[in-house]
């Protein structure tokens, strides 16, 4: 996305501070054909998503959280209504500006760590600053997620929550503007599962990036700006946190 225009929507929150949107998605469905059978994973989805704030898109498994992160990333498309990135129509996208779109301002974190074992924690984040425009340097990226100690350690090296959290830097080390995360806390234990949400928090914090995480656990929700709630496909509520919770608070 090299040609995105500069106007931007703004809209003002009940402390007046203007809130800048990302994302605007209008009434988008998502029809899976297999055979005869249809499967209506999402049924006319409005939202707006704003610079800088961190989001739990929450719902049990089947409501269409996953499905709704995938297009909002650019790896699926809506079967109707539209997407737009900072006033850019996703629809209208070619393969080349999506591939753009994806490398260039969206960081993906997924339940599983995807590290090649081969390479070490820097050398798998460097991976993803060699094709960045304006990377941070791997050694930069790992120490925000508190890895700093663990540079030249390979995956099997380090506990799942280590090996998520150089998932975390590698996705952050192309500075995303976006930051989209699917069960990131999906295969961890409870305590390790605080130490990757207070890495996407720090993430989230200092470098501002906007940062959706989807979770069936409502027990995380309370350390985002916005929680969303799904059900059966469609957005049922959407609640304001006037006070979050630090991931060391949370509890589950």
């Amino acid at each position: 996305m090299d040609n995105l225009p500069e106007k931007h929507s703004v809209i003002y929150s009940e402390s007046t501070m203007p809130l800048v949107g990302i994302f605007n998605v209008k009434n988008i469905t998502k029809v899976y054909r297999m055979g005869e059978v249809e499967v209506h994973a999402l049924l006319g989805i409005d939202l707006e998503l704003y610079e800088g704030e961190l989001v739990v898109l929450l719902g049990a498994s089947g409501s269409g959280k996953s499905t709704l992160l995938n297009i909002l990333g650019g790896l699926d498309v809506p079967t109707s209504g539209e997407v737009f990135f900072r006033g850019h129509n996703l629809q209208n996208a070619s393969d080349a500006e999506l591939t753009r779109f994806r490398r260039n301002c969206v960081g993906f974190i997924f339940q599983f760590y995807n590290l090649i074992p081969s390479l070490t924690a820097k050398e798998n984040v460097a991976l993803v600053t060699e094709i960045a425009r304006h990377p941070l340097r791997p050694e930069d990226a790992l120490n925000l997620v508190g890895l700093k100690e663990r540079l030249n350690h390979f995956p099997a090296q380090m506990s799942g929550g280590e090996q998520q959290r150089v998932a975390i830097a590698r996705a952050i080390a192309k500075r995303p503007e976006v930051l989209l995360c699917d069960e990131p806390t999906g295969a961890l234990d409870y305590q390790t599962g605080k130490l990757v949400l207070e890495a996407l928090e720090q993430v989230n914090q200092e470098l501002g990036t906007t940062t959706v995480v989807i979770t069936h656990n409502a027990g995380i929700a309370a350390m985002a700006d916005r929680v969303i709630t799904m059900r059966s496909g469609q957005i049922t509520n959407v609640k304001l946190n006037k006070e979050k919770l630090s991931p060391t608070q949370l509890e589950w």
